[in-house]
């Protein structure tokens, strides 16, 4: 009988199977199956791709929407991420990466255009900021860091449900929580609303909150093309003797922000 050599390397194929946990590989094969399909899929179109028996996957698929980590459509037939795995990626350390990447570039356009900006993310039914960096300027409004602000009635609200499937639109309207003096929109104007903004790629309109405030939002997009923040600059105009950089010059100074900070690239753009 021969002797294997000390320094012999083990076995990774017997290590995965020695620790195998089949509940938890048919959970995380339906996630991953379902985090490459925008529309989601049917039971029998995950039972199909994974060629798994259809009643464990009824029974997994029952568990993740139980948890919240899957939705149905509102026909019932299609089932779909949720934003529960995006929202606990919230509170780990790639969001402290994001705003690490984003700090510098923020800090350059407000030098460069003179202006303030922040940068917002969707957490449980509203926006929260997670960072803002001031014009260098005697003037300038800045909203404070750590503060929670509308989903309907801002800039970077609208862009990131611009940003969404429609069914992911649909579960951040159903967690939506009205902060202190929101404005109520109707449905089909927050639709066209969104609508434009994905036709033109970012959001300028009149602040709702602050009269001769022009808010400009970009989207920050993740690798599958959906808003996972919004970079915003609350445009004040000068109307002194000091010529200072255009509501356009700092539009494109801050798409250009947005477009670095992207994971995600339009091909045809």
């Amino acid at each position: 009988m021969e002797a294997q050599p000390k320094n012999q390397e083990p076995d990774e194929k017997d290590d995965a199977d020695r620790y195998r946990a089949p509940a938890l590989d048919k959970g995380l094969d339906i996630l991953e199956l379902l985090a490459e399909q925008r529309g989601g899929l049917t039971r029998a179109e995950i039972t199909k791709a994974l060629g798994r028996n259809a009643s464990e996957i009824y029974r997994m698929l029952e568990r993740l929407v139980a948890r919240q980590y899957v939705m149905r459509s509102e026909e019932g037939d299609r089932y779909m991420l949720s934003l529960k795995l995006f929202a606990l990626a919230h509170r780990h350390p790639p969001l402290d990466r994001l705003i690490a990447q984003a700090l510098p570039l923020m800090r350059h356009f407000a030098d460069e255009a003179e202006q303030s900006c922040h940068l917002a993310v969707y957490d449980r039914g509203n926006l929260l900021v997670i960072a803002q960096v001031d014009g260098p300027g005697t003037w300038g409004i800045a909203v404070r860091l750590g503060s929670r602000v509308g989903l309907v009635d801002t800039s970077s609200g609208r862009t990131i449900l611009a940003y969404q499937t429609p069914e992911q639109r649909a579960h951040m309207l159903a967690e939506h929580t009205q902060v202190k003096g929101e404005v109520t929109i109707d449905h089909a104007a927050l639709e066209a609303a969104c609508a434009q903004v994905r036709e033109v790629g970012f959001s300028r309109k009149d602040s709702q909150q602050i009269f001769g405030v022009t808010d400009v939002t970009f989207p920050v997009l993740g690798p599958s093309g959906q808003a996972i923040a919004a970079l915003t600059c609350p445009f004040l105009k000068r109307i002194d003797e000091y010529v200072a950089p255009s509501l356009d010059e700092a539009t494109r100074m801050l798409g250009d922000i947005g477009q670095a900070l992207s994971m995600f690239r339009d091909e045809e753009s």
